[in-house]
């Protein structure tokens, strides 16, 4: 699982800073905050319309060639704006990069809830998590000195580099597989009649709310520290203070959930993330700042570990890769419809009620949690 962690670490690391970069890059391009919007939601378009095919890639071959396909795929959209540094080029990167970042995503999650019995499951997550948390970490840090230092195109071409690293390892690491699923006589089902019951119904809804939170906080934090004169450094190290958050409180789920059970965790976690959210927004100083995103990470960084183990708990027998498909399809949803519609309301009424609206469902996903 620390190996699978490591790739996905390097993986997301870069999907991350991409995000971070097409945000800065198309802020210098004098470019509109619905526009910017409308680019970061572009990450998730594939994502939401192919997560339960890639899903079901994962079920019936296996995970390891659907996860090295998305190495590939992401590692030819890193490039693009290094060849093409317009605001077509960040596009058409982020188009790329979500579908390489799709079928890894979806195969690797796959793979750490079957690796291993039953009762290691909310571990093997919480590890995998260690690997989003790192990358959530070093992707956005280091992507706001390589701007610094290089620009904005050559950083893209540097973070291509970094899948090198991601290939290799997965290349030689052969355990990461799973058994492919036998195949099933019959009709094929709908992914959707997945949604018939009412526990998992309610997981994937505050799981989409949870994410909704870390995507309102994400896509704003690089707008804000532009707004209030941050350099592209200082912003990284704000992201990356999030992630520690995230970090710190995912190596700690284990006991906490032994000690405390995961509803209670989480609910609590989401509605301390709901009152952080409602203060961030009228602060300026960097060094609050920072403390605010590490407290922000940690509560949100909760939800996404716990809410997939639970997620995959109650997945049918064979089709763990389509209800994790299907996760990320709803979590997706909002990637599209948050950014976009978070920049045009930031262009009307500012940053605060966006965050506002973020501590709302924050709140809402607490209370769905609870009640799953």
């Amino acid at each position: 699982m620390y190996q699978l962690a490591f790739v996905t670490m390097i993986v997301q690391g870069s999907q991350m800073g991409s995000r971070v970069l097409a945000t800065l890059f198309a802020l210098d391009l004098q470019t509109s905050k619905w526009t910017i919007g409308l680019l970061i939601a572009s990450y998730s378009l594939l994502p939401l319309l192919l997560a339960i095919y890639a899903g079901r890639v994962a079920d019936r071959l296996g995970t390891r060639r659907p996860m090295l396909f998305g190495i590939g795929a992401m590692t030819v959209g890193l490039v693009v704006p290094f060849a093409f540094p317009t605001l077509t080029g960040l596009f058409a990167s982020a188009l790329m990069v979500g579908l390489g970042f799709t079928f890894y995503n979806v195969s690797s999650q796959s793979l750490a809830g079957q690796y291993g019995p039953r009762e290691e499951r909310t571990r093997n997550f919480a590890t995998l998590s260690l690997g989003y948390s790192a990358s959530n970490l070093i992707g956005p840090v280091s992507t706001g000195y390589l701007i610094e230092w290089y620009g904005h195109s050559t950083a893209s071409g540097l973070l291509a580099c970094s899948m090198f690293f991601a290939l290799v390892v997965l290349w030689f690491c052969r355990s990461l597989d799973t058994t492919p699923a036998s195949g099933q006589s019959g009709k094929p089902r709908s992914s959707f009649d997945l949604l018939a019951n009412p526990e998992l119904r309610k997981i994937l809804i505050a799981s989409a709310l949870i994410v909704t939170g870390w995507d309102l906080f994400t896509f704003y934090v690089p707008i804000y520290g532009y707004n209030i004169q941050l350099s592209p450094a200082e912003i990284g190290m704000i992201l990356g203070s999030f992630a520690v958050g995230g970090f710190v409180m995912r190596a700690c789920l284990g006991p906490l959930t032994a000690r405390f059970r995961v509803r209670p965790v989480l609910m609590t976690a989401m509605f301390f993330g709901a009152a952080i959210y409602v203060v961030f927004p009228h602060i300026e100083d960097y060094t609050l700042l920072l403390v605010f995103a590490f407290l922000a990470g940690g509560a949100l960084g909760t939800g996404q570990p716990l809410t997939l183990s639970m997620v995959f708990n109650r997945s049918p027998e064979g089709r763990g890769g389509e209800v994790t498909g299907l996760r990320l399809a709803i979590n997706n949803m909002t990637h599209v419809l948050v950014p976009s519609g978070a920049g045009f309301l930031g262009s009307l009424v500012g940053v605060a009620p966006v965050f506002l609206l973020a501590s709302a469902f924050l709140l809402i996903g607490g209370l769905m949690s609870r009640r799953a």
